[in-house]
Parts: structure tokens; sequence; C-alpha cells
């Protein structure tokens, strides 16, 4: 074998004759064809994305009967994990039954929409005792589904087997085994969630020298507009929040429209004035008051809040609702509604209507409730308790189980604790938005309580991303709690 100095001096013994010589680095040596992975599927992967199936692009699949048998046993039910259980079963039959192949060479994936995926799925059809140590009770899925891993990474040496799953400690167990394993990862958004859309942008210092030598300005309607021009601009989002706060006098503004290097600012409504309280409330700091103006803003239709708690997005969400629903007649009524942690609870085993079956989840409602009805000073006792029951008949609380097939027309829907949400949850919400009707999403990512989901795959976290450059949707990320001085310190040393 010849050593690496060994091959250049070859190569310079032939470069006389004009032969040309291959080298290691030589693009135009023959490449290795890649060796396709072979990822085993964990049944939690397939209850949380049915579409899993056809998203390992050219790289093999293969399912152990314990999977199916998993599977099986939680398609029964009315929850998402029995829907998406149920969707999965459907693709796999739709796969086997078209397949022309030998079950055991392996079945051609077709994606739904027809075209044929370069891997293949295998399907378990012999029993399988990889040794696994006496610890590890055999009857368990979990560990069926290990032995299985084992028995194929010692069958198929030349390529990598690699566990896939939703299962924190699953994934341990595999890797303590010396087993390859990996989280489900192809419907995260983001890999960090401090690189998640803010909603806002500080302009820096020298944003007019560089950005308002053509500029442009008018007024309309109480608003001031700037037409500017700068290397800044591509990187500005329609509906972004932008602010100067370096001057005499600062600017708050809104990123009206871009195209190429031009944008239009739209000065604020200041909602931190009395003058502009909403329902009684005023913003308390500067991300309040961008939110405000979202929410007031009746050609946005869809705002999402993201935030710690005590910030404020349940009591601006009601706040905004109330003042558009009451006063404005905008929308005819508040719909509110949120997950019912654990995941997918049937509620229908509750005593009581719809509304007395969500009310245990509805605590932040009732609570803030009091805060806005503690606002109005001006009726006294009696006014304030007609006023909360005119205010509690057009609020309807409604719960995610009875969501599917509705339409709602001319009305202001707010999801609150919306982060518990997977990105398939949050599409079947926003889509029931009906024409007229608003819908504000609110959470807190840092604070997810359902299983599996992660704050780069919550379905808040998908729909901020996806919609952030529509010009009907906003956001904006509340960064101070103004709840009271010990929640905010709490929040911060706790």
């Amino acid at each position: 074998m010849l050593k690496p100095y060994d091959v250049e001096q070859a190569a310079q013994a032939e470069s006389s004759s004009f032969s040309p010589v291959v080298t290691a680095k030589d693009p135009r040596a023959p490449r290795k064809p890649k060796v396709k992975k072979l990822f085993v599927l964990d049944t939690n992967v397939l209850m949380h994305d049915p579409t899993s199936l056809f998203r390992f692009d050219e790289h093999d699949l293969y399912l152990p009967i314990a999977t199916l048998e998993e599977l099986d046993q939680h398609k029964r039910g009315l929850s998402d994990v029995s829907r998406n259980a149920r969707q999965a079963s459907r693709f796999l039959d739709e796969i086997v039954s078209t397949a022309v192949e030998d079950i055991k060479s392996g079945l051609v994936i077709k994606t739904k929409e027809g075209q044929q995926s370069k891997g293949r799925l295998f399907l378990q059809t012999e029993a399988m005792n990889g040794e696994l140590p006496a610890t590890l009770a055999s009857g368990r899925t979990d560990n069926q589904i290990l032995s299985v891993v084992r028995t194929l990474q010692g069958r198929e040496p030349q390529r990598e087997v690699v566990l896939v799953s939703k299962d924190i400690n699953m994934r341990i167990k595999a890797r303590a085994l010396g087993l390859a394993a990996e989280d489900y990862t192809n419907d995260k958004v983001l890999e960090d969630a401090d690189l998640l859309y803010t909603g806002l942008r500080r302009l820096p210092k020298d944003f007019w020298n560089t950005h308002g030598r053509d500029v442009e300005s008018w007024k309309k309607e109480g608003h001031t507009y700037y037409r500017v021009r700068g290397p800044l601009v591509p990187k500005l989002h329609v509906n972004e929040f932008v602010f100067d706060e370096s001057g005499d006098k600062p600017l708050y503004a809104l990123v009206k429209e871009t195209s190429g290097r031009l944008a239009v600012l739209e000065t604020l409504r200041d909602y931190t004035h009395q003058k502009n309280s909403v329902w009684g409330i005023t913003a308390r700091n500067r991300e309040q008051n961008f939110a405000l103006n979202l929410l007031m803003n009746p050609a946005v239709d869809f705002v999402t809040l993201l935030g710690q708690a005590g910030t404020g997005k349940t009591l601006l969400a009601l706040a905004a609702g109330l003042t558009q629903v009451l006063d404005e007649k905008r929308y005819s009524e508040i719909i509110m509604t949120r997950v019912t942690v654990p995941l997918g609870e049937d509620i229908g085993f509750l005593p009581g209507t719809e509304e007395e079956k969500m009310q245990p989840w509805m605590g932040a409602l009732e609570d803030n409730l009091d805060v806005l009805n503690a606002s109005d000073e001006s009726g006294g006792e009696w006014g304030r308790a007609a006023t909360r029951d005119l205010v509690r008949s057009r609020i309807r609380i409604k719960s995610l189980n009875f969501m599917r097939g509705r339409t709602f027309v001319n009305k202001w829907l707010i999801i609150d604790e919306a982060q518990n949400l997977t990105p398939k949850q949050m599409k079947t919400l926003v889509t029931r938005a009906g024409p007229g009707t608003k819908v504000a999403c609110l959470g807190n990512i840092a604070q997810i309580d359902t299983p599996y989901l992660t704050e780069g795959s919550s379905g808040l976290t998908y729909v901020v991303d996806r919609m952030k450059d529509w010009m009907h949707a906003g956001h904006v990320t509340l960064a101070r709690g103004e709840r009271s001085r010990l929640a905010d310190h709490a929040a911060d040393v706790l």
C-alpha cells in the first residue's frame, strides 16, 4: 500500500507520459455510492406525525411488529393521538396494498402527491431476538423494538441502523446499549428557540444617515408615513415593529410594506396614553404598545403574542376583543379556547355543558375579567356587576375537541396556551376562521406541557415562523412582566 508521499512521487513519475494519475483528492476519482441509512421507527413518531413515513428522503424505513401492535392499540378514541394512529395505519395500508414487490425486499414508498420515494419500507416478517441485558424485561414494547434494532445492526454492518423515537428515555436506553438513536426533528421549525422571530427590531443609531437620503414623508388619518431606502430594508418583514429611542423624540413605527430596497414605515398609535385606553387599560411598556397596535388594527387578521407569565398576553387580547365587540361592534362575540392537558383528554365524560366542562382550564379568563371589570370606575358597584354580566354574555368558551368542521364568522377568536398545540392542531384551529374573524394566539414556549413537543416543534413556533411575511398577520414577543414585583422577581430568580 502506497504512503501519501509515495502517491505524490508516482504522480510525478507518470506526468511525463501525460497519463493522468487519480489521487484521493482528484475530483475525477470514482465516488463511492452513498450507503442508505436504515431508520427503525418507534410508535410515538407515527402518532406524532403520520406523514413521517414520507419524510426520510432516500433512506430506508423499518417497522417492527411491536410498533404496528402499539399503533393498533392507540387507534380508538377521539384524541389527536388516536386520529394520528388511524391516519398512519391508512398510509401503511396504501403502501402495502399497492405494492408489487416482495415484502421482504422492501416496499416502494409513494408520497401523497404520487411521487416515488428513493427509500423503501421494510416490515418485520420474522422473530428477532437481539441479545439485551437480563434486567430489560423482554415483554415490554420498547425493549422489543431495541431488540430488533440490535438484530438489524448485526445483520447489516455495512450501513447505519438508527432508532428514531420521540421518547427521551428510549433514546437514552438505546445509546447505553451502543445503538444509534435520534429524535424525530423533521417537523422542527427551529433548532434554537432564541432564533425565533420576535416581531420587533431596534434601528441602528445611523439609520437615518444610511436610509434617509431620499426619504419621503406624508400624513394620513393621524399617522405619519416614511418611505425609506437602504441596506436594512431587505431584512425587514411586513408588520414588523421598528423603533429608535436614541434621539430626543423616539420613533415607534410599523413596517407597512417592502419592495426591494424600499420600505414604508407607519407611526403607531400611542396606547400608553390614557386617552387611547382600551377597555380602561393602557400599555405599560413598549412591547404592550406594539401588541395593542396589532390587536386593534382591523387590517390584521392573525396575531401571535409570546411571553412569559405576567406579560399581559391574555389581558391585552381580552381588552382589545371587548372594545371591538361591545364598543365598535366590529365582531359579534369573543370565542376562547385552549388545550386541555394532558393532550387530547376527552372532556365528554365530565358532567355539565361544554362551557362547564372547560371551566377548570379557564381560570386565566376569569382572573383577567376581574381586572378589566375593576378598571371600570364610572358605574359603581351596580354598574360593574351589570358590565360583568354583559361581558360574560358575549364570551363563548369552546373545547378543541368540538372545533373540527366549524366555521367562525365575524368572531374574535382567542387561542390561549397555544404552545401546547402541535402544528397540525394549530392548522385545524386557524382554518376555522371565516369572513370577518380575527385570531389571536397566545402562549409561552418555555412552558410546554404536551408530551413530545419542544420549543422548536410547537405549533406556536410553527405558526409564528410561517405567517411572518403575510401582510395580514403580526407577531410580538412580550419581554417585561407586569403582574407584580413579586411575580417578576420570582420569574427571574426561581
